[in-house]
């Protein structure tokens, strides 16, 4: 783990065991993985689902807020530390978002009851990737849901056939974990040396 020239000075951060595990958790992060958030209201939630996030490795989510949607204030008590760790983009319309998840390669899948819905424990989350969770009331828009590359949804065989949004994410986020661990995808840098380079010097500094 010590591949990477510091070019800083230790004296600036609290110990080298921070610095080095920075290094470690910078490298675990799964650049061409992202989570997408579609006016999601309640900030409980939305906390969360960014603790869960940053367990697993995810480097961006896509905060998706439009029709009049805000993102909600987040307590800085519950979130203030996963937030920090995980980058969020904002976006105002389906189309923005979308087109910003295709530019770097990501096929996207919302996840809807409907009936060709794909089983979540069926699919390939090892690919570059992008899922879409919806809000508590309506779940994905139509919108984003007639424009995504596929739909998909988490088995369950109780009656009430959903789960809170933090919960389905983060089932859906381990998910994502166990088949990338499986696939060796955390054993090495997802980034190139040079934007891993740029990467663990801005993180030093937060």
């Amino acid at each position: 783990m010590k591949n990477i020239p510091l070019n800083v000075d230790y004296s600036f951060f609290k110990s080298e065991q921070r610095v080095n595990k920075i290094r470690q958790v910078l490298e675990k992060r799964q650049p061409d993985f992202t989570l997408v958030l579609e006016n999601v209201h309640d900030p409980h939630n939305l906390s969360a689902v960014f603790r869960s996030a940053d367990a697993v490795g995810v480097f961006e989510i896509c905060l998706l807020y439009h029709s009049g949607q805000t993102v909600p204030k987040l307590s800085e008590t519950s979130s203030a530390s996963a937030r920090k760790w995980v980058y969020h983009k904002d976006f105002s319309s389906v189309k923005e978002c979308y087109n910003y998840l295709r530019e770097s390669g990501k096929k996207i899948f919302t996840t809807k009851l409907t009936d060709n819905a794909v089983d979540l424990y069926d699919m390939d989350l090892t690919q570059p990737l992008a899922l879409v969770f919806g809000n508590e009331h309506i779940g994905v828009s139509d919108e984003a849901f007639e424009n995504a590359d596929g739909n998909f949804l988490i088995p369950q065989v109780g009656i009430i056939q959903s789960l809170n949004i933090s919960v389905a994410a983060a089932v859906s986020l381990f998910e994502v974990f166990r088949q990338r661990k499986n696939a060796g995808l955390y054993n090495k840098p997802a980034f190139a040396s040079q934007e891993l380079e740029k990467e663990f010097q801005i993180w030093l500094r937060k």
